[in-house]
């Protein structure tokens, strides 16, 4: 009998996307490989501005330099608090050469969440938008172990100063903190060699998991890199392409699927600070990207604006989902509208981003049961089981939590021995998403443990629900929460924001629900906001709609 050692999934791989990989110990070292061949070549581009493989490399030593002089050590941590910006990978590139780990951190979070990732990370430099210092920061980082501040303008780095996602203008000089683009253009020597081996941690990325404070997960030089050469090897896109970022560097999707990829694929990372569709339909027609990735929300919003068109889309090679779910009546609207198939994709902080995709030429396979579109196949060197609440293997088809192991799992939580033991048991990740696999290996998510509603004692998995209301000509998001409900306990609510001159009431979408679900399924109420509340990677947050209700 097939079990999931078997890995049936190989059967979907091409020899190439099987072939074993040896990549380098990190991306610091695939850059400076970068460097070495193209020196020339545009590493970054931001609005009119560009730099090269050489600048970017010389820039981001002066930064390293800058960092040791002010006392940050081997193993030392930083804050990146930053939107898409040249700033970002500098400043990375830089930590990393000072033998540093990077806490990449949500530009909109508040100060009491930034003070915690300050005082648990113990965190010795916070490199931030100088705005957030002025307004918030600092104050932040009095009550932490912060010594080095260092402040960056959106400004720098270009000269075009787009008013859509640019403004306010520059803040005034900081006292207390020195300014990232004249540290970086000092010309300052990079500091020794630290040595970092594939063991070593790169990133603290910080996560909520499914309760309590955030922890931060430890994703090594070794996870980051092992994901980048798996998906540079098996991705199809060519040496030297345009990567475009959508899906925020500071989130692991866009840490690994974009920033690490392209780097270690020797291409051009197109950055335009932050998502605003109508910026970023520009910037698909002025950089040509080969390559982009981010949520569904993300797409479906590019495609509301009036003046979208196919050549918007025309240069790319693969669009890849992911860090939110992908229902099929998305990729179909998606794939009518601009010629391009939405490749899905799943993975978590806790294993470096993806540990699933759907393979370059295929397309994902559609649950008949369920309706579910599958999130993707494991790659050779990963193991995905499903598992019982004993951790035994469930047979194929059948739902459980879904286990990950391999090279790309991270190897706990900073300084939180007992949450990584619970997580980790034996170094297998449990993730906390309900899914299944079907016998050829096509992997397929339900929901969260914790998003289950439970209405008079029958499961209903938000997600199917959400998939049908995403068939609605009229949906252009949809979230669904449980309610309290004094006779069923729980009872299914959900919410939709509409799509452009597609309007429709709330009745008309509790019907055509009911047409569709079962009795205890369908929603007993659909309520219509302007917009759905989302996290910056365009998650949208079941949580705060549950407090709403």
């Amino acid at each position: 009998m097939t079990t999931y050692q078997d890995k049936p999934w190989l059967a979907h791989l091409n020899a190439e996307q099987r072939a074993p990989i040896s990549p380098p110990p990190s991306v610091l070292h695939a850059f400076e490989a970068a460097v070495r061949r193209f020196p020339d070549r545009a590493a970054l581009v931001y609005f009119d501005g560009r730099l090269s493989y050489a600048e970017t490399d010389w820039l981001s030593d002066a930064v390293a330099a800058h960092l040791v002089e002010r006392g940050f050590r081997r193993g030392d941590r930083a804050v990146l608090m930053l939107q898409n910006t040249p700033h970002f990978v500098i400043a990375l590139l830089g930590v990393w050469k000072a033998g540093g780990v990077a806490v990449p951190v949500n530009p909109m979070y508040k100060a009491g969440e930034v003070g915690h990732i300050l005082r648990d990370a113990e965190v010795i430099a916070l490199i931030c938008a100088d705005h957030a210092w002025a307004e918030y920061l600092r104050a932040a980082a009095a009550d932490s172990p912060v010594r080095i501040a260092l402040t960056a303008s959106p400004f720098d780095f270009q000269s075009r100063d787009d008013a859509r996602v640019l403004r306010g203008g520059r803040a005034a000089p900081a006292r207390d903190a020195d300014d990232l683009y004249a540290v970086a253009r000092s010309g300052a020597h990079r500091p020794a060699d630290p040595g970092l081996t594939a063991e070593h941690t790169a990133l603290i990325s910080y996560t909520s998991g499914t309760s309590g404070a955030p922890k931060g997960a430890m994703n090594t030089h070794g996870n980051i890199m092992f994901n980048a050469e798996r998906q540079r090897t098996g991705g199809g896109i060519p040496e030297g392409s345009v990567y475009f970022v959508l899906a925020p560097l500071f989130h692991i999707t866009g840490m690994v699927n974009e920033l690490s990829v392209c780097l270690t694929n020797a291409g051009t990372l197109a950055l335009a600070y932050r998502f605003e569709p109508g910026v970023v339909l520009d910037a698909f027609l002025e950089h040509r990207p080969a390559f982009t990735v981010g949520p569904s929300t993300a797409f479906m919003a590019l495609l509301a604006q009036p003046q979208v068109t196919r050549d918007h889309f025309a240069s790319f090679q693969s669009i890849s989902s992911g860090g939110a779910p992908l229902p099929p009546a998305l990729t179909e609207r998606f794939r009518a509208a601009s010629g391009c198939y939405l490749h899905n994709g799943y993975g978590l902080t806790e294993c470096t981003a993806p540990c699933a995709s759907v393979p370059p030429g295929l397309e994902a396979p559609v649950d008949p049961a369920s309706g579910t579109l599958a999130v993707g196949v494991p790659g050779p060197d990963t193991v995905v089981r499903i598992i019982d609440e004993k951790g035994c293997d469930v047979p194929f088809g059948e739902h459980g939590e879904i286990a990950v192991r391999g090279p790309q799992v991270v190897p706990g939580y900073w300084r939180r021995p007992e949450e990584t033991e619970a997580a980790f048991p034996g170094g297998e990740l449990r993730t906390g998403d309900i899914g299944f696999m079907d016998p050829t290996g096509w992997l397929y998510v339900v929901d969260r443990k914790k998003d289950m509603i439970n209405a008079s004692g029958f499961k209903v998995w938000p997600r199917e629900v959400e998939d049908v209301l995403y068939t609605h000509p009229a949906v252009r998001e949809a979230a669904v929460v449980g309610v309290p409900d004094s006779y069923r306990g729980e009872t299914v609510k959900a919410y939709v924001s509409l799509r452009p001159g597609a309007p429709a009431e709330g009745a008309d979408l509790v019907a055509y629900c009911k047409e569709r679900l079962a009795a205890f399924k369908y929603p007993r109420e659909v309520e219509i906001l302007p917009e759905l509340p989302k996290t910056m990677s365009g998650k949208i947050l079941r949580r705060e709609l549950r407090a709403r209700a």
